[in-house]
């Protein structure tokens, strides 16, 4: 039997800075299965960015051990064993949503580029867009370029940093159901970071509650919603006991002392 996809063990990071080191990530234990949608929640500067960015070996863990797939970090990325999708879109103003789409198949010279691009651009329902700039589309139809972008050569974990976190909650709620849905169509395992409560319990089927700085695993909450959910859910009392776990468990930490 496979291992997790992701296994962290007494994971810590320290910044060391002129004034005093700064402590970032505490003694992190955590495991991410395959097809899990895993999503991170805590204050800001608790370290959900920064134990996203130690999976994508973006930043090295001071102490503990991290694998990705059995590798380390970096033989993952060397491998491409992971799409990211960042909080801003990062998307090139003169390039066409195509060639934004496809940038990474060209930078590692995959065959069949064109049939790969008009996949994942159906699959964040953009087919037709492909012509346009990323100036021409909402922030919403920039965010799921950027998504398609990170599918672009079809990794199987998805590592994702509060990519809806600029938008409105309409918008938001709308990409949130698309997510699900390409979830569900893609079997990927998704890992992604947010502060919205309402938004963790709605996508996911694990919750890692984080406490402040340094960043400490307070709870992981299994959601046990079915795979095909809507934004209804969202009324029902086995959506809202999850939130209010949630809740607690960022309270618990003391998350609302700031």
């Amino acid at each position: 039997m496979a291992g997790p996809v992701i296994s962290a063990r007494e994971l810590s990071l320290v910044f060391q800075t002129a004034d005093a080191p700064v402590y970032a990530l505490s003694k992190v234990n955590l495991a991410v299965e395959d097809g899990d949608f895993v999503s991170f929640i805590g204050p800001s500067g608790c370290g959900k960015t920064t134990l996203l960015r130690v999976i994508a070996d973006l930043e090295q863990a001071t102490s503990g051990t991290i694998t990705v797939n059995g590798m380390t970090p970096q033989e993952a990325r060397l491998k491409r064993a992971y799409g990211y999708v960042f909080q801003a879109p990062a998307l090139y103003p003169w390039r066409t949503v195509e060639r934004n789409v496809g940038l990474p198949l060209e930078i590692m010279g995959l065959d069949h580029a064109a049939e790969r691009i008009a996949k994942n651009l159906e699959l964040v329902n953009l087919k037709g867009f492909e012509k346009k700039y990323p100036w021409q589309l909402s922030g919403g139809m920039q965010q799921r370029v950027s998504i398609a972008r990170a599918l672009a050569f079809d990794p199987k974990l998805l590592l994702m940093d509060e990519p809806f976190g600029a938008l409105d909650e309409i918008v938001r709620d709308k990409l949130n159901q698309q997510l699900l849905e390409l979830w569900d169509r893609t079997k990927k395992t998704v890992v992604f970071v947010t502060h919205s409560i309402p938004e963790a319990v709605f996508l996911s089927s694990k919750i890692v509650v984080m406490s402040p700085r340094p960043g400490r695993i307070i709870d992981v909450i299994e959601t046990n919603l079915p795979r095909n959910r809507t934004l209804d859910i969202r009324e029902t009392p086995e959506f809202l006991s999850l939130a209010h776990r949630v809740r607690e468990g960022l309270k618990a930490g003391h998350s609302y002392e700031d």
